[in-house]
């Protein structure tokens, strides 16, 4: 996992905020973020969208997206991500979707991970399959919480290095 210290200084580099939606992962990106000294000023906010509807509400994801694609997809994770750095005032959206299990839901085998990060009008998005820690809820959300992390950090490395190239 991506030291989220690391995410906080390069955040604190960029003059950057972010702020955070998260279902999968029920605020762990967010405590993550925030158990770093001076995350205060970097960290805008965040909400645990864990019902559906509350995607719509809290994160601003646009009910025909939900009603689409259903909670756990790409596209949730990234309206999400949009939704949240628009509500917060955020520079970064950072979100989490997916199934910890020990069951499937909608389809989706547990394991099943999505994650993005949104910037401007550019949102990445990242997803996982179920690998070994299939039935084990804490390990699949471990493992999204540093894919979070990880995109974050590589979309602030790569904004750094389109700045000085700029």
């Amino acid at each position: 996992m991506r030291d989220p210290g690391e995410v906080v200084a390069a955040l604190r580099r960029r003059g950057a905020t972010v702020a955070v939606a998260e279902s999968l992962t029920g605020g762990l990106v967010t405590a993550a973020l925030t158990s770093i000294p001076g995350a205060s000023e970097v960290v805008r906010g965040g909400v645990v969208v864990y019902a559906t509807d509350l995607k719509a509400t809290l994160a601003a994801v646009p009910p025909d997206v939900l009603d689409r694609d259903g909670p756990v997809a790409p596209s949730t994770a990234a309206a999400m991500a949009r939704g949240v750095r628009r509500v917060c005032g955020a520079t970064y959206g950072v979100a989490t979707t997916g199934v910890a299990g020990p069951d499937g839901q909608g389809g989706h085998p547990p394991g099943t991970v999505y994650v993005a990060v949104a910037s401007g009008s550019a949102v990445r998005i990242d997803s996982a399959r179920p690998e070994g820690e299939v039935g084990d809820r804490d390990a699949v959300r471990r493992r999204a919480v540093g894919m979070a992390l990880g995109l974050l950090f590589e979309v602030l490395q790569d904004d750094a290095r389109h700045t000085r190239e700029s």
